[in-house]
């Protein structure tokens, strides 16, 4: 039902085949685990098919490894017309010490389609329910701006010069 899951979270274990040859998980496996949970989220609030158009601010903080347990939670922190911010975050559990760290994170953006070949629809409104998802808002808010001023800034490097 639209409007009402806010927050996915996926748990899993690291295996051999996640890795690259230092023994870690690829950066490009863990955005795949992002752009998943990501989706499943937005589609879970909007209750439509979702594209991805934008992720800001991925970092990489610690490492992956085999046998790590992975979880993978988005939350819904800001909507626009059809579009969805997303805080997404990668915790990583060393089970034998049971100490848990944080991976990798970023703010993703996906937009709802009224069909997989469609035009984007609305989405429903979300509001901050406390503090905590009040500065979340906030912080999908400023990197908004900053991708419209880069968007502007690639705009004017495609043009071609004389």
């Amino acid at each position: 039902m639209p409007g009402k899951q806010q927050e996915v979270t996926f748990r899993f274990l690291a295996q051999p085949t996640d890795v690259n040859f230092g023994g870690k998980v690829h950066g490009g496996m863990a955005m795949k685990w992002i752009d998943q949970a990501g989706y499943a989220c937005a589609v879970g609030w909007s209750g439509a098919y979702c594209v991805t158009a934008s992720v800001s601010g991925i970092q990489f903080v610690a490492p992956i490894l085999i046998g790590d347990l992975v979880t993978v939670r988005a939350r819904l922190i800001h909507t626009g017309t059809s579009s969805m911010h997303m805080a997404v975050e990668v915790l990583a559990r060393d089970l034998r010490k049971d100490e848990q760290r944080l991976a990798t994170s970023c703010v993703m953006v996906f937009v709802a389609l009224d069909s997989p070949d469609g035009k984007p629809t609305p989405v429903p409104h979300w509001e901050p329910r406390n503090d905590g998802e009040r500065r979340l808002q906030v912080q999908a808010k400023k990197l908004l701006e900053l991708s419209k001023g880069m968007e502007q800034l690639v705009d004017l490097r495609a043009v071609p010069s004389d």
